[in-house]
């Protein structure tokens, strides 16, 4: 057929996903018509159907059919200005040829939006000099939480810690302040979530008897460290999975939201003083290194916000294991 062509799987891109694939090819292609192609066996991967969700190995073939009006010229790639520069040097905590480890502040999105410009995801366009090179996410944290993010500075790199953190090989530890005290002291949340629409955003809710097709399972280990009295306290919390607002929902279902949280009713009765914002940080990362050779093991410090909330409760910000997580 006249202008079907046939692309082949790059080294750098072994273990992507097919729709990523299209995404960083055929930026403009909308997922919907994709899955028709799909559906309709006019995309294959070495002559065979394939999902939207397969995973491509170097060396395979992908047919394309004619795309004239979604594979437009790539256009300038984002400068990183001398404010942007300083920006991500202050707060990167960790760095080599493979890595860049940041720490995220509150209020500043991983990615853009219909509403968002300015974002981590945007500053990375600026780094690199192209597709190969250009740093990746590897995963994500919401808009209000704070702490470690982990960059890849190559899609091979990206490719390699994406299998990670499937693979469950990646220890995730995160601190937060909640409302009241959990009981018991140390437990495990095992609650399925799924998606509820909402006028005020996204946000998850435990799955309801009947939405086994729609849920997503979502396991949380928590202890607490701390508590000041009987109104807030300071736990540790490991999520196995990383489902979307899993902490947050997770805490909210045992009746326990994180202070500050104004999608799950954290915000509410504040005590006095302490800072209208999100009380939940990725305190530590630890995950074998792309590389093969050694452990990366990255702390990011308290934001300024759970500093000060840390002082007025009383509270020690020190390391605990959380039992039966490992």
């Amino acid at each position: 057929m006249a202008g079907v062509e046939t692309k082949e799987v790059t080294e750098a891109e072994d273990g992507m996903r097919l729709d990523r694939w299209f995404k960083t090819h055929y930026a403009a292609l909308p997922h919907s018509r994709l899955e028709k192609l799909l559906r309709t066996g006019q995309v294959r991967v070495d002559g065979g159907r394939a999902k939207a969700s397969t995973r491509l190995a170097a060396g395979q073939a992908i047919r394309i059919p004619p795309l004239p009006d979604v594979a437009p010229p790539p256009g300038p790639r984002h400068a990183l200005s001398k404010a942007d520069r300083a920006f991500l040097a202050s707060i990167t905590l960790y760095e080599d040829e493979d890595l860049l480890v940041l720490n995220k502040p509150s209020g500043i999105a991983v990615q853009g939006g219909s509403k968002t410009t300015h974002h981590i995801d945007r500053l990375l366009e600026g780094m690199g000099d192209g597709p190969e090179t250009r740093p990746r996410l590897v995963h994500r944290l919401d808009r209000d939480t704070s702490g470690v993010l982990v960059i890849a500075k190559r899609r091979s790199v990206a490719a390699k810690l994406g299998r990670a953190f499937q693979t469950r090989s990646v220890r995730k530890i995160y601190w937060a302040l909640v409302k009241g005290v959990p009981k018991p002291p140390q437990g495990k949340v095992e609650a399925a979530l799924v998606k509820a629409a909402s006028p005020e955003g996204d946000r998850v809710r435990k799955a309801r008897p009947g939405e086994q097709d729609v849920a997503q399972s979502a396991v949380t280990h928590y202890a607490v460290v701390d508590r000041a009295g009987q109104s807030v306290a300071f736990v540790s919390l490991k999520p196995v999975t990383g489902r979307q607002h899993q902490l947050r929902a997770h805490m909210a279902i045992i009746g326990n939201p994180i202070l500050g949280d104004e999608k799950y009713r954290g915000d509410r009765d504040m005590p006095e003083g302490v800072a209208r914002k999100l009380h939940l940080h990725a305190r530590r990362i630890s995950f074998p290194h792309p590389s093969g050779e050694g452990l990366v093991d990255v702390t990011a410090p308290l934001p300024e916000h759970m500093r000060q909330s840390f002082a007025a409760f009383g509270f020690e910000a020190r390391e605990t294991d959380i039992p039966g997580a490992d």
